[in-house]
Order: C-alpha cells, then sequence, then structure tokens
C-alpha cells in the first residue's frame, strides 16, 4: 500500500515536471500552449533519462530534436507561403507564465490522456519519459513524430526502444 502511495506521488511529481519544461518550452517558442513537440523536448529532459536512453537506443541525437521540430514549423509555414528560415527565433521575448490552470493543444492534450493507459498496459510502477514516446510515436502525423522521422528515426524502432525502457524499470 505505501509503495504504491509513493508511485502515485512520484508520477504526479512527473508529470508536474513533464507539464512545466513541455510549458517552458513552448514559451520559449513564442507559443502560448505546448503541443505533443514540446512534450517530446520536456520527456527528453526528464530526470528518469529513459527518454534519452531509448533515443540512444536507436542511434538517435536528442539535441537535434529542437532543429528538427524548428523545421518541421518552417515547413508548415512554406505551405501556406511564408518563408521562414528553419532556425528562426521568435521576434518577441518568451511569454510569461500563465497564472490559471495548465492547457495544452490538441496534440498535447492527446499525448497526456494517454500515458495512464500506457503505464497501465505496460505495467509499469512508475510514470517514465519512455512512455511519452510511446505516446508521441503512436501520433504519426503529428508535428512532433514528423520532425522525428525527419531525422531518420523509425517510429516503430523508437517505440520499441521506449518499451525496453519501461520494462527495464519494472
Amino acid at each position: 500500500m505505501f509503495k504504491r502511495m509513493l508511485n502515485k506521488l512520484r508520477d504526479m511529481a512527473t508529470i508536474k515536471s513533464l507539464c512545466e519544461e513541455a510549458e517552458r518550452q513552448a514559451r520559449l517558442l513564442g507559443e502560448d500552449l505546448p503541443g505533443a513537440e514540446h512534450y517530446l523536448l520536456s520527456a527528453l529532459e526528464l530526470q528518469d533519462g529513459s527518454a534519452r536512453r531509448a533515443f540512444e537506443r536507436v542511434g538517435a541525437d536528442p539535441a537535434a530534436v529542437r532543429g528538427a521540430i524548428a523545421a518541421q514549423h518552417s515547413q508548415a509555414l512554406a505551405g501556406i507561403g511564408i518563408a521562414l528560415p528553419p532556425d528562426a527565433v521568435p521576434d518577441r521575448a518568451p511569454l510569461p507564465p500563465k497564472g490559471k490552470l495548465f492547457s495544452a493543444k490538441p496534440s498535447g492534450q492527446a499525448v497526456m490522456q494517454a500515458l495512464h493507459g500506457l503505464r497501465q498496459k505496460h505495467q509499469s510502477p512508475r510514470l517514465l519519459g519512455a512512455h511519452v514516446l510511446l505516446a508521441i510515436a503512436a501520433m504519426s502525423n503529428s508535428t512532433a513524430a514528423r520532425a522525428l522521422k525527419s531525422m531518420q528515426i523509425n517510429l516503430a524502432a523508437l517505440a520499441a526502444a521506449a518499451e525496453t525502457e519501461v520494462r527495464g524499470a519494472a
């Protein structure tokens, strides 16, 4: 009973860290709300290190994710006739933190909604950054997944690496 309660407290702390960092990542890019791509960046920063290790398992560089996301944003803008260099920086200062409850874009909400089910499916004792990778790998049309594909990361291989991390934490 005590162990289960301790795991729930750890999960709450992980969710808090994940959400706060995703929001920070979004604001650094001048966006109001985090999407799946910001949760990806956040998962790579989580203290458990499982998302980074999953990246290493597939030979991917976590440091390249931010650039791949920026390129996806630039391509989307180019698709509607707005030319923007891939390394463009927002022309405004990061937005200040909101004083209300946390919210996210639909893709960010989808990531958060998937986490509980993934944790249960894999019978993981606690929530990990690798669970975020599993959620994103299942969202093949999201900006985050497209960014990963542009880095030549096979989503199925990344999901398998993330599952290995989840099993190793059990």
